[in-house]
Parts: structure tokens; sequence; C-alpha cells
């Protein structure tokens, strides 16, 4: 049976290789899959001292925090710690091994102890409350987004990079990531009695797929459906798993190449194979609630008389000749078509945005006719239920000059929110983080921008999108780390030395990763969806409230270029500095 299936999972991984190795690199990379490429990168992270070694509860720990015993033990030794930067995602992604999220509640709950004031409650729940958001909406989802593209990529052709938002599209994205909670903390408190943990994990091993399947059902029925397709079946599933061995050996000798490039996608692909012969066996011996695994055309193709029925609309357009659509012209034209860029927003221009998102749409549909792709309209939960807001995204679209303007203030506000939120979880106090004074980081507003605009011709192939995005925010990160160092007499703002794979200290692959997926959000997604909020605006509002922003960065901009932000959590932060903190509250 394991032959069947890792022949099947070969089939499949052949088929859909940069999509496969996509979704396990974003997996690896959120913690939610392991690999010794994780492994590594948390083995040259600055950060790893909490994960791994486990320092005694007590008068001590509660003085210094968690981790801080063990740095000061490296100090004494005389080894070097690197400079210490979180980047945007840095602690949600140490690995799955370190058990990250439980990690940094306990770092809150320490802070928060070590609080004496209401003001610092609030402002270390507020930053909890940001990093948990993230994992119960995206790090404790994700497997079923991955089990999702891997069921589809089985029976079709292609798969469009718009599945990822599969579960926002019939409006599922919350209740699945409950049942997602539901079965973390059962499993939490199984691993407390040590062996039920492990019996557990094999319990709750089909959770993921079934949600992919129907994420309709509760977690209840999620979760005692796993348990009772996998009766009789959990050592099978463990002599499966350990089957890989040979490829986590190749891949720790490889420094997880090995498993990011190839075994990784190639071991998920045979536990999806896995899910469907469990599935097949499940309905052959009548398993009690096996019926809401309803999704018949995830595992074969549809007949022609259902796909005429529910695209009747779509084969009727495709009948038609092509439309011709309107053109822009001069150098409204030049600056549309190479930066995305509009003076304002016409009523022509909308007629252009519209006409591109619809071919885009009828591409997508004539796919699902023809039976390349999943045909989203026979899923079971009904079409008219998906959400309107995500069918008006357009990310094919070009950006006027005041939304670019009003665009890059939201995103280095969301960019300096997030880093201040990191640091009141593991310091337990308020950092003003960047060089600048207000509540912006305007690297993240900048990147934001010459993303949307620089990559405005690459928009249509997300996965070249991807990599260009790389290397831009690895130019622009890079630039402004040296930009800084020559106008400020050599002080850093960052520093990724001893990060696995940095140059120079100033950018690292990990770090490019994840701004390669936050790019990949901002302009498939999060730009767009503000643009439309953006145009309901008048402009009588709008341009005003752009000047008082641009008045009020260009005065932050000068002023700080004489007193810049430094000092502690900025420019020389260490885990020290909470040591210090603690003394001083002490005082």
């Amino acid at each position: 049976m394991r032959k069947e299936l890792k022949v099947q999972a070969r089939k499949s991984l052949k088929k859909h290789y940069l999509m496969y190795v996509a979704v396990c690199m974003i997996a690896v990379f959120l913690g939610t899959q392991v690999s010794n490429f994780n492994s590594v990168i948390h083995l040259y992270s600055p950060e790893n001292a909490a994960d791994e070694e486990v320092v005694d509860a007590g008068s001590v720990h509660e003085e210094y925090g968690i981790g801080n015993i063990i740095e000061e033990k490296r100090q004494e030794e005389g080894k070097e710690i690197p400079a210490k930067k979180q980047g945007v995602l840095r602690p949600l992604i140490n690995g799955i091994a370190s058990g990250s999220i439980e990690m940094k509640v306990a770092s809150a709950i320490n802070s928060f102890v070590g609080s004496e004031t209401a003001g610092e409650w609030v402002l270390v729940l507020a930053g909890l409350a940001v990093v948990f958001g993230f994992w119960f909406l995206v790090q404790n989802l994700y497997c079923v987004v991955s089990a999702r593209i891997f069921l589809e990529g089985r029976c079709y052709e292609k798969i469009p990079v718009q599945r990822f938002l599969f579960l926002l599209r019939i409006k599922r994205w919350c209740k699945a990531a409950w049942i997602l909670f539901v079965k973390w903390f059962y499993g939490f408190l199984w691993t407390l009695t040590i062996v039920g943990g492990i019996i557990k994990h094999y319990s709750y091993f089909l959770v993921p797929y079934i949600v992919a399947e129907n994420p309709d059902i509760s977690a209840g029925e999620a979760i005692t459906l796993s348990r009772r397709m996998m009766k009789g079946h959990k050592w099978q599933c463990f002599v499966l798993e350990m089957s890989f061995i040979g490829w986590r050996l190749l891949g720790l000798l490889t420094l997880g190449l090995t498993e990011v490039l190839y075994s990784t996608p190639y071991e998920t692909a045979s536990y999806c194979e896995y899910y469907v012969r469990l599935r097949e066996m499940a309905r052959e011996k009548g398993v009690e609630n096996v019926h809401i695994l309803n999704d018949r055309y995830l595992y074969e193709l549809p007949g022609d008389e259902e796909i005429q029925k529910r695209y009747a609309d779509v084969i009727a357009i495709m009948e038609e000749p092509e439309e011709e659509i309107q053109q822009l012209k001069g150098i409204q034209k030049f600056f549309a078509d190479y930066l995305g860029i509009l003076p304002k927003s016409s009523r022509k221009e909308r007629d252009y945005e519209e006409s591109q998102a619809r071919l885009l749409r009828i591409q997508v549909l004539k796919n699902a006719v023809e039976k390349k792709i999943y045909p989203g309209r026979l899923f079971p939960i009904a079409e008219e239920e998906k959400r309107k807001w995500i069918e008006i995204i357009h990310y094919l679209r070009h950006y006027t000059i005041w939304s670019l303007i009003l665009l890059f203030f939201v995103f280095s506000f969301v960019g300096w929110a997030w880093e201040v939120s990191l640091h009141l979880i593991t310091d337990g106090s308020f950092v003003n983080r960047g060089v600048l004074h207000g509540p912006w980081l305007p690297i993240y507003g900048s990147g934001g921008i010459l993303i949307l605009t620089l990559l405005n011709r690459a928009r249509r192939k997300p996965v070249l999108e991807f990599f260009l995005i790389i290397v831009l925010c690895g130019a622009v990160e890079y630039s402004t780390s040296c930009l800084l160092e020559v106008l400020h007499d050599g002080k850093k703002w960052w520093d990724y030395s001893g990060y696995f794979l940095n140059l120079n200290g100033r950018i690292c692959a990990e770090g490019l990763f994840v701004f390669g997926l936050g790019g990949m959000a901002f302009v498939y997604l999060a730009a767009p969806v503000l643009d439309n909020w953006i145009r309901k605006i008048r402009m009588s509002i709008l341009i005003p409230v752009c000047l008082i922003l641009i008045a009020l960065f260009a005065g932050d901009t000068v002023y700080s270029s004489r007193f810049p932000n430094t000092g502690k959590g900025i420019t020389d932060y260490d885990q020290k500095s909470r040591i210090e903190l603690q003394t001083e509250r002490n005082v």
C-alpha cells in the first residue's frame, strides 16, 4: 500500500512541482512543517536560547525572564552574541519543535507578571493579542490550506493561486481556524500525559484533510471522524512516517535543501494519498458520519452535463468574439503600463480595470469548463455564499498618486505596530521602533509602493512576482542599512549577523522569504482592498489628508536626521536590557 501511495504522490508532485514546493516552503517558514531546513535556520538564529534549554521556574526565572540566564552564561564564556533583529515574523518562525506559540505566551505572561502599572499590562496583552491572532488565523490554519491544494492537485492539471483563499471565498476561514484550534488544544492537553500525546497525534492526523474537504462541519465532528477513520491505522501511519527517515537524514546532510526542494512536498503528497485511501475505506465500511465528506469532484472529474449546467454563462461567453479593450494613450499609457500609476481615477480607467479583471476571471472559469482546475461552482457550499468583496479585488489595477501616498502611510504604520507588538511581548515595555520618532517605519511603506510600481508588469505571473519581490526587498533593505550607517556614523538599526544565509548582517534569507510572502499578500489582497476603500473618499478630503501626512513625515525626517531615535530596543537591543529594566523596577 505504501508503494502505491508513493507512486501516486510522485505523479502528483511531478505535475505541480513548483506549486507544491512553494506551499511546503511557506509551511516550513511558518513553523507548521517539520524540516531540517527550519532547524538550521533556528540553529543560526540569535534568539534560540529560550528554545534550546529549559530553565527551572523560581525567583531567578522571574527576575531575568525566559532565556536570559543562558545568555549570561554565553557572555561569561566569551562567546559573541550577534545583535538582535526580529524582522516582521521572526518570533513566529523559530520552528515547530520549539513550541513557538507556547514560548511566546509564556514570555508574555512573564512580562505581564513583572509589570507594575495597568498601562504596561494593557500594552503586553495588546502585543500578545496581535501575535496570537496571527497564529490563530494563519499559522494554525495553514495546514488546511496546504491539504486543500494537494488534494486538488491529485485530479486537476492546474491549481490557481487564488486557491490559497478558498476558505475566504466561502466564508469559512474563522470556522476552520476554530476547528484547528480545538484540535491543537486537545492535543496539547494530551501531551501532558506523554503517551497520550503520541496516540492522539495519530488519532487527529486526518483533521486538516477533513476540514479541507468540508469546512462547514463542527470541531467535534471533524475530530471524532478522524478518530474513527484512524482506528486500527495508527501503527500503519507511524510506519508511513518512518519510511521517510532516509530522506530526513539526507536533508540533515544537505542542511535541509533536499527537503525543501523535494522530499517535504513528496512526503506531504504521500500523506494526502493516505487520507484519500482511508476515506475510501471508511465509505466502504460505512463509518459513522462519513457522509459529511461530500466533495465528490475533489476526487473525480465532473461530467459534461454538470459543467454545462453550472457554467452555461461561461460557455456562452466563450462562444462570443473577444471583446476589444480600450487602451490608454500617450504619457498616461506609459505610466499605467509600466508603473501602474495614474494621476486620478476616471470612468475610462475603471472600465479598463474592470475589463482586465473580467478577462482574468473568464480565463479561470474557462479552465474550470475545460476541467483543468477544480470547478468551484460544484463545491458543496453554495456559490452564492461566496464573499462579494473577494470578487472585486481586481489586483490587475492602476493606483492613483493619492492612493499610493495613503497606502505608503498605512503600511508604514502597520509595520511599526507589528514590531512594537513583538517587543511588548518579549520586553514587557513599549519600544518606539525605527530611526524616526513618529508611528511609522518607512521601509515597510516604501517597499510596498516599490512592489506595486516597479513590479507592475509581473503581476500576472504570481510565481515570478514572488521571486522579484524577494530581490527588490533585499535591495531596499540592504541599501537602507548602508544609508543609515553612513548618515549616522556607523550606527546600526538592525544586524542579521549569526542568522542563516545572511549578507554582511544587512539581509538574510529568512527575512527575505518572509518579505516575499508579505509582499504577495500586499499585492494580491491588502492593497486592492484598501484601494477600494480609498476610492470612496472624496478628493476634497483625501488630498488634504495626504498633504498633512506628508508634512508631518517630512518634519519628522528632518528632525530625526539630527536627533535619530536610538537606544534600548532600537540600536543596542539585547536581552540584558530586560534584566536592567527589571532591576530598575525593583529599585
